[in-house]
C-alpha cells in the first residue's frame, strides 16, 4: 500500500471536513518536532485539490500559516527554554545530542539562509526553529527567513501534488531522491534574494 493511501486512510475524514484548518494544525505540531508525515499530507491535500474537492489557494495559506507557526513555538522553546531543557525532553520527538550538533553545525556554517532551506530538510525542518531558538538567532531575521522558506516548501509539495494529480506518490518518492540539490539551489536563491533585500534597506 503506497504512502499515499495509508495517509487517505487515517487522514482524509479529517482533511475532508476540517480543510485548511486541519492542515495548518497539522503542519504546525510537525513543524517544532512532532513525527507526522508533513511533505506527504501537503500532496495528498493537493490532490484532493486538484479533483476540485477544496480550494488550494486556501490550503496553501493554511499551510503556510501552520509552518510559520509551528516553527515559531519551536523557536520560543529553544529561545526561552534552553538547550538544557531541549535535550532533557528532545528524547520524545528524536532530538538527541548528536542530532542537535548537526543542525547547531549547519546554523553556524550558512547562518539564516539554514533557516529558509531547512524547510526541504526532514531533520532540520522540524528543529530549526528550536535550533535557531537556542542559538539566539534575532527573531525578526528568524522570522522573515523562515517565512520565506515555509513559502517555498508549500509552494513546492502542493504544486507537485496539485499538477501529478493520482500520479502524485510516483512523483514524491522521485522528488525527495533529489531534493538534496533542489534545497541547495532554494538556498542560493533565498541568499543572493536576502542580500539584495538587506543591502537596499541599509543602503
Amino acid at each position: 500500500m503506497s504512502v499515499l493511501t495509508h495517509l487517505a486512510a487515517a487522514l482524509e475524514p479529517l482533511i475532508r471536513d476540517y480543510g485548511a484548518g486541519a492542515v495548518a494544525v497539522i503542519i504546525l505540531f510537525e513543524s517544532f518536532g512532532v513525527p507526522l508525515p508533513g511533505e506527504t499530507l501537503l500532496v495528498f491535500a493537493s490532490v484532493l485539490a486538484g479533483r476540485g474537492e477544496l480550494s488550494l489557494p486556501t490550503l496553501m495559506v493554511g499551510a503556510w500559516a501552520g509552518a510559520v507557526a509551528g516553527d515559531n513555538v519551536g523557536y520560543l522553546i529553544g529561545r526561552y527554554g534552553g538547550r538544557a531543557l531541549v535535550l532533557r525532553f528532545g528524547a520524545a520527538i528524536g532530538l538527541d545530542a548528536a542530532r542537535l550538533a548537526t543542525v547547531e553545525a549547519a546554523f553556524a556554517r550558512w547562518g539564516p539562509v539554514t533557516v529558509a532551506g531547512a524547510r526541504f530538510v526532514a531533520v532540520l525542518r522540524q528543529l530549526n526553529g528550536i535550533v535557531a531558538g537556542t542559538l539566539g538567532m534575532e527573531w525578526p531575521r528568524f522570522l522573515v527567513f523562515n517565512a520565506i522558506g515555509a513559502a517555498l516548501w508549500v509552494g513546492a509539495w502542493m504544486t507537485l501534488g496539485y499538477v501529478a494529480g493520482e500520479h502524485a506518490d510516483a512523483l514524491l518518492g522521485t522528488a525527495r531522491r533529489f531534493w538534496p540539490a533542489f534545497a541547495i539551489t532554494v538556498a542560493v536563491v533565498v541568499l543572493v534574494g536576502g542580500a539584495v533585500w538587506w543591502r537596499r534597506r541599509t543602503g
